[in-house]
C-alpha cells in the first residue's frame, strides 16, 4: 500500500471512529480498536465500499455484520480486561472476532452455526493464534468448553440458557440482546443470575441447531 494509500485509510478510520462518537459512544478503548480494526476487510466483496457506514451488511448464508455502533455498544458493556478468555456466540464474518482480541483478550472461542461462515472467519483470522472459530450450536446445552470469563452474544434471545451462565467463571459477565416487552435489549447478565438492561439495539434473533444451509 502506498503512502497515499496509508494517509486516506487513515482519515477514513478517523472519520469511522468520529461518527461513532457523535453518536455517544465513548469507550476509548472500543473506538480505538474499531480504528485499527478495519471492518472492510471482513465485508464481503461487494460491500466493502459500504464498510464503514453505521450500517448491517449482508453476509454468505442468509447472516449480516451487524452495524458498527450496535458493535461498539455490546463490546462497551462486555467490559473485556487483559488475558481474559472470551466466548463469543455468532462468529459472522470475524469482525467481533478480530476486535475482541484487539481489545486484549487472552484467548477468544468463536461459535458459528454456518460451517461456510465459521470456517472463512477461520481463515481470516488464521494470524491469531489466541483465537479459535469452531461451528457448533451455542444453544444446545453441551457448550465446548467452560471457564469464561466474558460471553458476547451477537444475536438476541427471548432468554438466557442456563448453560451460558454454568459456563462463566465467577465474577464473569455475558452480554446479549434480550428481547424485553417486544422489544430486543441490551443485557448485561452476571455468573450469579443479576440482570442490567440496557438500550434497545438491532440484533438478529439468535437461530439454534446447526445450519442446514452450509
Amino acid at each position: 500500500m502506498s503512502s497515499a494509500q496509508d494517509e486516506a485509510a487513515s482519515i477514513g478510520n478517523a472519520a469511522f471512529v468520529l461518527a461513532l462518537r457523535e453518536k455517544g459512544l465513548r469507550d476509548t478503548a472500543v473506538l480505538r480498536a474499531m480504528e485499527r480494526v478495519p471492518r472492510e476487510t471482513f465485508a464481503p466483496e461487494a460491500y466493502r465500499e459500504q464498510a464503514r457506514r453505521d450500517i448491517a451488511l449482508p453476509l454468505p448464508c442468509g447472516a449480516t455484520m451487524t452495524a458498527p455502533s450496535a458493535v461498539a455498544t455490546m463490546l462497551s458493556w462486555l467490559r473485556v480486561r487483559e488475558g481474559q478468555r472470551v466466548m463469543e456466540i455468532g462468529a459472522g464474518s470475524g469482525y467481533v472476532t478480530a476486535l475482541l482480541d484487539r481489545l486484549g483478550a487472552g484467548a477468544v472461542l468463536s461459535l458459528e452455526r454456518y460451517r461456510t461462515l465459521a470456517e472463512d472467519a477461520a481463515a481470516r483470522l488464521a494470524a491469531l493464534p489466541e483465537v479459535h472459530v469452531v461451528q457448533a450450536d451455542a444453544l444446545a446445552p453441551a457448550l465446548p468448553d467452560g471457564g469464561f470469563d466474558r460471553i458476547l452474544v451477537n444475536g438476541c434471545v427471548d432468554a438466557v440458557p442456563e448453560h451460558w451462565l454454568a459456563a462463566l467463571e465467577p465474577g464473569g459477565r455475558l452480554v446479549t440482546g434480550l428481547a424485553v416487552d417486544g422489544f430486543c435489549r441490551v443485557a448485561a447478565i452476571a455468573a450469579d443470575g443479576t440482570q442490567e438492561i440496557g438500550p434497545p439495539i438491532r440484533l438478529a434473533a439468535l437461530v439454534p441447531g446447526l445450519a442446514r444451509i452450509l
